[in-house]
């Protein structure tokens, strides 16, 4: 049978452990700007679908 798990203890060892590698702030600013891009790349490319105006011609063959 398995051991209880305290988690104040594992939440603890978690957050003092000195070799944990995290992304940080630059990371997190980073993460951001490319949101932000990726946001407003889609927000162009919908104002350049709506000015397309597209009538399908009728297909000659069915005459």
């Amino acid at each position: 049978m398995s051991s209880p798990v305290n988690p104040v203890q594992l939440a603890g060892a978690l957050a003092l452990d000195e070799t944990k590698v995290t992304p940080g702030l630059l990371g997190f600013v980073v993460f951001a700007a490319l949101g932000i891009a990726t946001w407003f790349l889609l927000k162009s490319m919908n104002a350049r679908f709506k000015k397309i105006d597209f009538t399908e011609q009728p297909d000659p063959k069915d005459d």
